[in-house]
């Protein structure tokens, strides 16, 4: 944003930021101001660091919740998903996602393979300030990897460990872009006037709605619903998913207040306040959720109202009031204690609810913008929710098919019971534990 000097002198933090990066402020390029250019890309490099971390969050949660004898499994599958979704991203989904001119109506446009900043030189300029061409693109690229790494958690247990990286790899490189390019790209949504400021839908209900694809075509893991019967299959280390979903609060303020897209003082400072508040009501409403129905607090449930809230909030952070972000926040944490006994009573196998977590109060989140923001329609970001939906579930459940088809999906009954940690990698995360 441009600010000039007497603005900055009111805020003190920025001034001594802008202090202490002086020596680099001169090779800024012509946009805004000098200074207002290095802090925007200084604030994005953070949120990108803030980000990146929310996947050390998601390996936390994910084995923490799972058997001991699948951690390797899971924690190999997080760090792969992260250098797939990089580098897959660079060479195709960037250009994807930002064609700058559509070639199929508002539908579809690709801008060639591979970075390069072009012509136009060495920034980007928005509304409201300007960064790099290789902030923009790593800032992006932290949000491709998350949609892969939702799927994760929901199919753990059971799946091959290459047919995942199979299905990664065409999802972040291909299915993501094009479905983000149809509102952050400009496409027909944007158009419509459509709004996800940071992703409730755009990443993660797309990564939700393939999570669901998933879990279809693998089945349940061996046992969870023998006889008919619903057997609960606990997860092995409690701390550690709570120590995950902390990392994940943290790094959620990067991913919404990095979507700001600028080092704004007040906007982003308000982007806390509303991701923040909408997390502690989704806790809160878990809480009385859980101890409501199951008749007792469940710490897996408040652990995942959290994240309910924080998905929630994604898609308005920036329009809705802060009594608008509790309110979002509580129903989100009510509905994931809902959609996990439902989705578990329909005998779909989430190990960590994923699907109730970034699927269904994405879906909430989105259409939330449309009933507390007075700016947004109700009944255009319910086409959103449909469009996404329909364009992301029969994507994966394709890629998920012909992936099934080819390879297969799932490990051999031996190979599960024994445990993916000795069956696919032949090593155990804890020495005689399984």
């Amino acid at each position: 944003m441009n600010k000039n000097r007497s603005s900055v002198v009111r805020y003190p933090t920025l001034a001594l930021l802008l202090l202490l990066l002086t020596p680099y402020v001169a090779h800024a390029q012509d946009g805004p101001s000098a200074e207002m250019f290095t802090v925007n890309n200084t604030w994005m490099l953070v949120a990108t660091f803030l980000v990146f971390i929310m996947h050390l969050g998601f390996a936390c949660l994910e084995s923490g919740m799972t058997q001991a004898k699948n951690t390797v499994n899971i924690l190999f599958k997080n760090t792969s998903v992260i250098s797939i979704g990089l580098i897959t991203y660079a060479f195709v989904g960037f250009n994807l996602m930002y064609p700058g001119d559509f070639s199929i109506g508002q539908f579809f446009g690709f801008a060639g393979f591979g970075l390069d900043p072009g012509a136009e030189g060495n920034t980007v300029a928005y509304a409201d300030g300007a960064y790099t061409y290789w902030t923009d693109f790593i800032f992006q690229a932290m949000f491709a990897a998350t949609a892969a790494t939702i799927v994760s958690g929901a199919v753990a247990e059971r799946i091959k460990l290459g047919s995942f990286l199979a299905f990664t790899t065409i999802y972040v490189a291909l299915i993501y872009p094009i479905a983000g390019s149809w509102k952050w790209g400009g496409g027909w949504l944007d158009q419509m006037g459509f709004y996800d400021f940071a992703g409730s839908t755009l990443v993660h209900s797309v990564g939700g709605w393939a999570a669901l694809a998933g879990v279809i075509l693998l089945g349940p893991r061996l046992g969870k619903y023998a006889n008919g019967r619903i057997k609960a299959i606990a997860g092995h280390n409690m701390p550690l998913a709570t120590i995950g979903v902390f990392l994940l609060w943290l790094g959620w303020f990067g991913f919404n207040g990095g979507s700001v897209l600028s080092a704004d003082p007040e906007l982003v400072s308000l982007v806390f306040v509303t991701t923040s508040l909408a997390a502690a009501a989704g806790v809160i409403g878990a809480m009385a959720a859980s101890w409501g129905i199951q008749r007792m607090p469940d710490l897996t449930m408040i652990l995942n109202g959290s994240l309910a809230g924080l998905v929630g909030i994604t898609a308005g952070a920036d329009v809705v009031s802060v009594n608008s972000a509790l309110l979002i926040g509580f129903i989100a944490g009510v509905i994931v204690v809902v959609s996990v006994i439902f989705i578990d009573r329909a005998h779909l196998d989430d190990p960590v609810g994923a699907i109730s977590v970034h699927l269904t109060c994405g879906i909430w989140g989105t259409l939330a913008v449309g009933i507390f923001s007075a700016d947004h329609s109700f009944v255009t970001q319910a086409i959103g929710v449909v469009a996404y939906g329909a364009f992301s579930f029969a994507a994966a459940l394709v890629i998920f098919a012909g992936i099934k088809a080819v390879a297969g999906l799932r490990v051999g009954e031996n190979e599960e019971r024994l445990g993916l940690d000795v069956g696919e990698h032949g090593m155990e995360a804890y020495s005689g534990v399984r």
